[in-house]
């Protein structure tokens, strides 16, 4: 059974009920899933998974939360080549510009990304929102 992780960084909740929903299609598609935010688990750690999705709001002018999350990934990024990864992350501005350049450099660093240029949900998931979360869990499990 392969074996997932799904970590987040969210400051009001969003992105964390967006990463409960992708855990939960990810172990009803058969994956082993663990759920954590990124404070609770190392760049080592998430790398010794089969799967990764990992879900971060866009902060400031569109990047990564700046604290917490952008050194986790960089720290991260060096051990992406040929993992499987899903991106995705709630917004309030912008167009999504954020989500763009972080699908990009993942790509660069050589991950599979599924779901395309990851997913974005504005504000609060709704039901589709929440639905599509699950989706992209699920989609890990191929």
């Amino acid at each position: 059974m392969k074996q997932a992780v799904v970590l987040f960084w969210s400051m009001t909740g969003n992105t964390a009920a967006m990463a409960q929903a992708v855990a939960e299609g990810g172990q009803n598609a058969g994956l082993d899933v663990r759920l954590c935010q990124v404070s609770e688990i190392t760049p080592q750690e998430a790398l010794s998974f089969d799967v990764l999705a990992m879900g971060c709001p866009a902060m400031g002018a569109e990047v990564l939360e700046e604290g917490e999350f952008e050194p986790f990934f960089t720290q991260l990024e060096s051990g992406l080549h040929g993992k499987t990864v899903a991106l995705f992350g709630s917004y309030d501005w912008g167009d999504g510009q954020w989500m763009r350049d972080w699908a990009e450099r993942t790509q660069a660093d050589g991950a599979r990304l599924v779901g395309g240029e990851g997913l974005i949900v504005h504000g609060t998931p709704d039901e589709d929102g929440l639905a599509q979360c699950r989706q992209l869990g699920a989609a890990l499990a191929n």
